[in-house]
């Protein structure tokens, strides 16, 4: 079904979760992350109680990018959360971020590439998998998945990318890329 004409577009802005010890969670996005704390308290329920919420940003434009409430089942059998995505500015971000989790001894932390972004995941204190990216100059069909290894040179990395991206079926700059998507968008904005 073609979206119809004159929907008022919407942009990304931020999310919630809950969170089993909202401390902890705090102390790791603000100290490991770089959030800041732009506002806390609590909230009552309709069906009694209260949730305690803790506002972080790291964009002083936005008054949180992420709210932790308290209330997250001790015993959920499947965590929910897919991933939790941040774009950062390049691989030296990347590399900061990297030593920084493997001081912490952050489980799962794990550098990939997709060959349209170079990735860094790992899990949160309360096991929510976390990806720290940015976006290379090209695109290929996704998923694509391969290991990198943060050691070797920017250059060398790049390289390999590249190389990839460029074996992968729907391989292309992407601003070609990006050209075709806002095309399609159009096209389902006029109906």
């Amino acid at each position: 079904m073609n979206r119809p004409a004159g929907v008022p577009s919407v942009a990304f802005s931020h999310m919630g979760f809950y969170v089993r010890d909202i401390g902890a969670m705090e102390d790791f996005y603000s100290r490991v992350l770089g959030f800041t704390v732009t506002d806390r308290g609590a909230l009552p329920m309709p069906g009694g109680g209260t949730v305690s919420l803790v506002f972080l940003s790291r964009d002083p434009a936005e008054h949180h990018q992420i709210v932790l409430a308290t209330g997250r089942p001790q015993d959920l059998p499947f965590n929910v959360i897919n991933q939790i995505s941040f774009r950062v500015s390049g691989l030296p971000a990347l590399r900061y971020f990297h030593r920084a989790l493997q001081s912490e001894r952050v489980n799962d932390v794990t550098p990939i590439t997709h060959g349209n972004a170079i990735s860094l995941y790992f899990r949160d204190p309360e096991g929510n998998r976390v990806e720290l990216y940015f976006d290379t100059p090209w695109y290929c069909t996704q998923p694509c998945r391969e290991r990198i290894d943060l050691g070797k040179s920017d250059d060398e990395i790049l390289a390999w990318t590249e190389q990839l991206a460029r074996a992968l079926p729907g391989f292309k700059a992407r601003e070609a890329w990006m050209a075709e998507v806002r095309a399609k968008m159009e096209a389902r904005a006029r109906g």
